[in-house]
């Protein structure tokens, strides 16, 4: 069925239900690389070789775990705030929100990421292959999660 035709025959309440559900899968899909992120990180510290990170690296490491548990609470937070709000009537409220928080959590993921990388590749290189390398990494995600969608939302002559 054609999404003009599929959208004009749902209501209101519908449509927010319908797009609380896709919200909520996409962010099934996230959370799960963030969750294991965010584990391995947790256990860092405990490790041998940290204790030979110098003062970049640690500040590096705690850019990524913070931004890791950012994201995690992020991409967390529309479904307990559903269980909050449940049969209040607030669903197109939850449904904007939702959205942000999931943009909110694709950027922190992507700063979690983005640190993660540059941490481990100047541990095991040196900083100007590192640095090169979370660049890369971090201009990909900025592409593909944001400017890409961005240019296509406003070539875009649906609503």
């Amino acid at each position: 069925m054609e999404q003009g035709l599929e959208s004009a025959k749902e209501s209101h309440g519908e449509r927010a239900d319908r797009n609380f559900v896709e919200l909520l899968q996409g962010a099934r899909v996230a959370v799960t690389g963030v969750q294991v992120l965010f584990a391995f990180l947790l256990t860092v510290p405990f490790s041998e070789g940290f204790v030979r990170l110098g003062d970049l690296d640690r500040r590096l490491y705690f850019v990524a775990l913070v931004s890791a548990a950012i994201a995690s609470i992020l991409y967390i937070a529309p479904a307990t705030q559903h269980r909050v709000l449940f049969r209040q009537g607030m669903k197109e409220t939850l449904v904007r929100r939702s959205n942000l928080y999931g943009i909110a959590g694709a950027l922190a993921l992507a700063v979690a990421m983005t640190a993660a990388t540059m941490l481990v590749v100047d541990y095991l290189f040196d900083g100007t292959v590192a640095i090169i390398t979370a660049g890369v990494v971090a201009l990909l995600a900025l592409w593909a999660w944001f400017i890409q969608p961005a240019l296509d939302r406003s070539t875009s002559t649906e609503e």
